[in-house]
């Protein structure tokens, strides 16, 4: 539990809106990336930052997302480091979702590219551990824990998982240590859908680091969790990028929740973006401005609390606001489904 932040805050550029822009006619294509980044090839990545020589765990160059004549994001240059936890805030329907869909290789960007660790963003990444907010199953549904985990391993590949006996019992060991790893070793034969949300939330954290991710992208995790499971789950993801120095890209509606774990906060309005430390990007003029409502932020005992200054539901975006009209239906473990 040694590790400490970085010294070296992520670089950001800031990006006005663009007057109605269209997004390139092939989605997805995009410019050769800055000098920062490798020379143009078949297959560019991104040069390591020129601060440090560790490769980012994720990189945008001049990334930019727009469907019709409405960007929600341009401009956008991230270099977020390994090992750091980066909570993305923004007003409805800013676009904090349709980035997460962008890194797990399920949206394409309108211009721009993106990088995992040093490779091009695709869908199915082994480079990427996804978790998504909780979402209700069906009483009926009999999978087990240990069989969400179990995709987390090989869901990405075709047809009956197959082999020796030898092979499944290492699968087997390796899906029971993933669970006692994040406390649920207990649950393992559970219908996931008898589990509480706090308890599914463990699980599917557990399912996410099963291909040992360099990243974890979860969006709004905590979502309908009482206090305690937010705790809970909130200290899993902090211990494991501790640990083993994974990067946590955290789209969250209330920062408090996150607060003491959170190196950097990335967040989109209107177009633009801001990118630093919380104690320069959570200020009450900037916050106004996120919310679209009065907001005032409260700095005691070393915390930052953010509070509304009328209505307490005022302003703040409701956890599927950012679930589009644009996004297919999650399916049973909170993956898109196609």
């Amino acid at each position: 539990m040694g590790w400490a932040a970085p010294d070296t805050a992520p670089a950001a550029r800031a990006a006005a809106v663009p007057s109605a822009t269209a997004p390139d006619a092939e989605a997805g294509t995009a410019p050769s990336p800055p000098a920062s980044a490798a020379p143009a090839a078949s297959s560019v990545t991104p040069a390591a930052s020129s601060v440090s020589s560790v490769t980012p765990a994720v990189s945008t160059r001049d990334a930019g997302l727009a469907f019709g004549d409405r960007v929600l994001w341009s401009g956008l240059d991230l270099d977020i480091q390994p090992g750091q936890f980066v909570a993305i805030l923004g007003s409805n329907g800013s676009g904090k979702t349709s980035l997460i869909r962008v890194l797990l290789g399920e949206q394409p960007l309108s211009s721009g590219q993106a990088w995992i660790a040093g490779e091009p963003v695709r869908r199915g990444s082994t480079l990427v551990g996804y978790v998504p907010q909780k979402v209700s199953i069906d009483s009926a549904t009999m999978v087990k824990a240990r069989d969400v985990v179990r995709m987390g391993l090989d869901g990405h590949r075709w047809g009956m998982p197959i082999g020796s006996s030898r092979r499944r019992h290492a699968v087997r060991k390796t899906i029971d240590e993933l669970l006692a790893s994040v406390g649920a070793a207990q649950l393992a034969d559970a219908p996931v859908s008898m589990l509480s949300g706090g308890e599914l939330q463990r699980v599917r954290v557990a399912a996410a680091l099963a291909s040992n991710p360099s990243i974890l992208l979860c969006d709004e995790p905590l979502a309908a969790l009482d206090l305690r499971h937010q705790q809970e789950v909130a200290a899993l993801l902090d211990r494991r990028r501790r640990e083993h120095d994974t990067a946590v890209l955290f789209v969250t509606h209330d920062i408090n929740a996150v607060l003491d774990y959170v190196d950097q906060v990335l967040y989109l309005a209107a177009g633009r973006f801001r990118l630093g430390p919380p104690e320069e990007v959570l200020t009450s003029a900037g916050l106004t401005e996120l919310y679209g409502a009065p907001v005032d932020v409260i700095r005691t005992q070393g915390r930052i609390i953010v509070v509304a200054s009328t209505d307490p539901t005022a302003g703040f975006h409701l956890s599927h606001d950012d679930h589009g009209a644009t996004d297919p239906p999650l399916g049973p473990t909170g993956r898109y489904r196609r």
